[in-house]
């Protein structure tokens, strides 16, 4: 490799640590920064917006104050779900080969229109795509997320790319005018990713990591952090019955709470595309060996029961999704569905924040700095059916 062509793979350790807590969509459709960190001690944490309620004891503050052995790389932003998670996964599955990551598994994603069309088009890469399908094999997996990709705006973008798509859905492989217009258009966004993307990362996290750093005790104590996340808990909650943070409460709900009376009675997550969606990053970890722990939050137990969200609904869901997870040998799972009532555990009405950020560290701590066995999955393909989308359970 020559000197130049390194010198663009680069990337700095402090672009890294401002990339991993940036949660920009840059970073999110970009390959290069990811690709770097991840073969540098940084672990990939998969989800949506619950990665952007940063407090004292979020993931990335707990790592970085107490010097751990890993750093969170978060991946995920509001309105990215499976499906973009599954594409994001296609710039770095070399550094996902026999490696760890965290998964967090949120119930709203679960809707019967499944990933929202305009969110998967705000975070759509084509580099990503260009990269799966110069390396997809006509499996079960590539043939239902070519499908699906057709489905959104996003996947009829290209003319050419679409076409190939087209292909792949229909089991078959695309053709060679097509593989070498993919080729000639990935190489063009590799080359943009490589000289652009480091230079517009936010620095904001970050700073913020810094700020929420100076309040933790000097020592990793269990008894000491539930204490104070009890004690920020309560100061940060005043205004109002539901436990959630004044901030969140006098922007988003306060002037609305009349309206939202049982707005959720009828509301269900059960029936979704997103089942088939969430198999696609299962199949995907599966091929890279990856040892995940899978994290399923819950929502805020008296939102829930003003909004009528059912809670037998709820845990329905869990049951159905830990059985998806379970019966292909996704065993590690930190199942918090239950934990709605805690004092302090919700930042607001369905993210974790304080006691729940330690609950999810008792979990996640002990997963990424200790030895775990190998994993054995056994893919199975109905979890791409209809039938299982809308099996009620």
């Amino acid at each position: 490799m020559s000197p130049l062509w390194s010198r663009f793979n680069y990337v700095s350790p402090k672009v890294q640590r401002n990339a991993a807590a940036s949660l920009s969509p840059l970073v999110l459709k970009g390959q290069l920064i990811k690709r770097n960190a991840l073969e540098n001690h940084y672990v990939p944490f998969f989800g949506s917006s619950e990665w952007s309620r940063f407090d004292p004891f979020h993931p990335s503050v707990l790592a970085t104050k107490y010097h751990r052995s890993y750093r969170p790389f978060l991946l995920g932003a509001r309105g990215s779900q499976s499906l973009t998670n599954f594409f994001v996964m296609q710039s770095v599955n070399a550094q996902l080969k026999n490696k760890k990551a965290v998964f967090f598994v949120s119930p709203q994603w679960f809707t019967p229109i499944g990933e929202n069309p305009n969110a998967f088009m705000f975070y759509y890469s084509p580099l990503q795509t260009t990269t799966w399908i110069e390396n997809q094999t006509g499996s079960k997996m590539d043939r239902y997320a070519a499908y699906r990709l057709l489905e959104m705006p996003s996947g009829n973008s290209d003319k050419i790319i679409s076409s190939a798509l087209a292909r792949i859905a229909a089991g078959l492989a695309p053709t060679r005018s097509q593989m070498l217009y993919i080729g000639v258009r990935r190489r063009i966004l590799l080359n943009e990713d490589q000289i652009y993307s480091r230079f517009r990362i936010p620095l904001n996290n970050a700073e913020t990591i810094d700020k929420n750093m100076k309040l933790l005790p000097k020592h990793d104590n269990d008894r000491k952090l539930y204490a104070l996340a009890g004690k920020l808990g309560k100061q940060q909650t005043t205004s109002n019955d539901f436990g959630i943070s004044n901030a969140f409460w006098n922007r988003r709900l306060k002037r609305h709470i009349g309206q939202l009376k049982d707005f959720q009675a009828n509301q269900s997550y059960l029936q979704s595309p997103e089942y088939s969606d969430f198999e696609l990053v299962l199949d995907q970890f599966a091929k890279d060996r990856t040892n995940v722990l899978f994290i399923i939050p819950p929502v805020n137990r008296k939102w829930q029961q003003y909004t009528g969200l059912s809670a037998s609904m709820l845990q329905k869901f869990s049951a159905k999704i830990k059985y998806q997870l379970r019966s292909q040998g996704f065993n590690h799972i930190a199942d918090l569905s239950k934990d709605g009532n805690v004092p302090y555990f919700m930042t607001d009405t369905i993210h974790p924040g304080w006691r729940g950020w330690l609950k999810i560290d008792q979990s996640v701590k002990p997963f990424l700095t200790k030895k775990v066995s190998p994993p054995h999955y056994k893919i199975n393909n109905q979890f791409y059916s209809k039938k299982w989308q809308q099996d009620q359970y």
